[in-house]
């Protein structure tokens, strides 16, 4: 059930890689303080440490740098799974995913870019009125979202939240990163927000991979109970025949979902 309250904001605990992050940096700075010609050493360490928050950052299913969904929470003798679909909406793709999902009965959460909600502000309210949830997947999904300093990274995730919100009457409660990239900054943000950051178990690369077999294959390796699944409706790639990848391997996906004894759900029907 969709509810239009505020996400509730949340106190802002610090993953232990920044607590350590934190110790590298002070011991660094005491230790050239007391010996100076240690100066090789500690710069060593923090370019390591810096090093390693960046890997954490380029890693979209880590969870070094704050809590992250790459499952849904686990309940005993649960069959629930998630179907994402980023990057929309687009005005030719969605209503067709929208007419797949609803044949189905399948409800599924879409991460909107908020620029798109903005351009198509009634296909998005029909998103939401097919039962499915709409979310936070930034304003503009630029490529260097994980670079950004914290005023241009609060614009990019608050005014999505306000165009969403806006326009649907729901604010979003999850949040995705643009490609699932991310730095330290984002998750004191995302605290504060009341939002949840959201990646996924497994992903078919249909932005770039034009072969339904093969997305399909990746999607549904192992697929089990707790899986987020990642499509996309927005910026997807074409087959051979010119048809956009998620059309021709949304079908064959819900049939292996219904096949496996799964039930999809959206995120929010997930929370705790």
């Amino acid at each position: 059930m969709h509810t239009d309250a505020l996400p509730a904001a949340r106190r802002w605990r610090p993953a232990p890689l920044l607590f350590t992050s934190a110790g590298i940096h002070g011991g660094a700075a005491a230790a050239v303080l007391a010996r100076p010609s240690l100066w090789p050493w500690a710069l060593g360490a923090v370019l390591a440490n810096h090093a390693l928050l960046m890997a954490a950052g380029l890693w979209p299913r880590s969870h070094l740098l704050g809590p992250n969904w790459t499952t849904l929470p686990p309940i005993p003798g649960d069959r629930r799974i998630a179907l994402t679909l980023d990057d929309g909406p687009d005005p030719e793709i969605t209503p067709r995913v929208l007419e797949l999902l609803a044949r189905a009965g399948v409800a599924a959460t879409f991460f909107c870019i908020g620029e798109r909600v903005a351009a198509h502000p009634v296909l998005t309210r029909q998103i939401i009125a097919a039962g499915h949830a709409v979310e936070n997947h930034s304003q503009r999904h630029l490529n260097h979202f994980s670079l950004l300093g914290p005023r241009a990274l609060r614009a990019e995730v608050e005014r999505a939240q306000q165009t969403i919100a806006g326009t649907t009457g729901v604010p979003p409660r999850f949040f995705r990163a643009p490609a699932g990239l991310r730095s330290p900054l984002l998750d004191p943000l995302l605290q504060r927000l009341g939002l949840r950051l959201a990646s996924w178990t497994r992903r078919g690369f249909d932005t770039v991979d034009r072969q339904p077999g093969r997305v399909l294959g990746a999607l549904t390796r192992a697929l089990g109970p707790g899986d987020i699944l990642l499509l996309h409706d927005g910026h997807a790639a074409r087959s051979a025949g010119g048809t956009a990848v998620v059309l021709e391997v949304l079908p064959r996906l819900l049939a292996a979902v219904r096949h496996a004894g799964l039930k999809p759900v959206t995120l929010r029907e997930a929370l705790p």
